[in-house]
């Protein structure tokens, strides 16, 4: 059986290499995605997972751009599925580990009574119109009560996160905390032109300047190509919304008098410098610190359990094509 099925594996190969050009095409035939020590993962359950996505997308992009995004969230849910057929495969391997019936019955009424007003028919019309029957519907559920529970199982105590990370998160993301405030803003401004490389190692050198004590705003007469040019480069005070969205997380960001490093927009280069500041509202590491410790408390899990599956893939046979 095991011969018959590695012999399965690659005679459909070839559709894989069919599948990787034509990303974005909903109509590629079926074919083995990934193997799980020996259980299988086809491109139809990838398809599953990222069909309402792919349709989000083609309403707002096309070509090349599209294509390569459609593969991306390809893989990325292909690798989700791989993870958790290896924790189901963890499960499976307990003995007399099984999930009860009502159990799943439970997660789908609750589904019915959330999701369709309590309308059974409402959601047997759902599921068929997705290509779904009932019994796929009941795996599936099975499958994620699985997950949750072996997550559960490998950890069952919340990490810990210290006051001192606490403290050390607020000071380097106060900014996710600060509304209002205006700067009073500096630029120097550099168009590539026909020499980007040129113009892209003028504006380093002149930034260099800067910060071995040259004045900004002379520098700036010479160099930005920017209508404040004859004002060295003065914006005057400008507010959150004034500015492109990069360009204001950095400058609102970065402390009183430091310069920007070289920050490249829309094939443009600039130097920001942020003279003042007025009128910022931040809140108190008190008011934040519940919110902080979520962040942290994420992250932490997010490591154990990204530990924890690359150990299961290290002890299993895995095979991604």
């Amino acid at each position: 059986m095991k011969f018959y099925r590695l012999f399965c594996i690659l005679t459909f190969t070839a559709t894989l290499a069919v599948a990787n050009t034509l990303a974005a095409d909903s109509q590629v035939l079926d074919g083995v995605a990934a193997v799980v020590n020996e259980d299988v993962i086809t491109f139809s359950q990838v398809r599953d997972l990222t069909g309402p996505f792919e349709a989000s997308l083609k309403n707002n992009m096309s070509g090349p751009g599209l294509t390569e995004r459609i593969k991306e969230i390809r893989l990325r849910a292909l690798n989700d599925l791989v993870d958790r057929q290896l924790i189901i495969q963890e499960f499976r391997k307990m003995k007399g580990a099984s999930i009860p019936p009502y159990a799943v019955e439970g997660n789908i009424n609750g589904m019915i009574r959330e999701q369709f007003g309590g309308d059974r028919s409402a959601f047997m019309r759902t599921i068929a119109a997705q290509g779904l029957t009932l019994e796929k519907v009941r795996k599936m559920e099975e499958e994620k009560i699985i997950v949750q529970a072996m997550r559960s199982r490998q950890f069952p105590d919340e990490p810990t996160v210290s006051q001192a990370s606490i403290d050390a998160y607020y000071r380097q993301h106060r900014e996710d905390w600060t509304s209002g405030g205006e700067v009073k803003l500096r630029m120097i401004k550099v168009v590539p032109g026909s020499d980007p490389a040129g113009k892209k190692k003028m504006i380093r050198e002149v930034r260099d300047k800067i910060i071995h004590g040259s004045d900004f705003a002379d520098l700036a007469r010479i160099y930005s190509e920017d209508t404040t040019q004859d004002k060295g480069g003065d914006w005057g005070w400008v507010k959150r919304g004034d500015l492109n969205p990069e360009m204001e997380r950095v400058v609102f960001a970065q402390s009183t008098g430091k310069v920007s490093d070289v920050l490249e927009l829309n094939q443009t280069y600039y130097i920001l410098l942020a003279e003042e500041k007025r009128g910022f509202n931040t809140k108190s590491l008190k008011d934040v610190r519940p919110e902080i410790q979520a962040r942290l408390l994420q992250v932490e899990r997010q490591k154990q359990q990204q530990g924890w599956l690359e150990r299961l893939r290290k002890k299993a046979y895995v095979k991604i094509f």
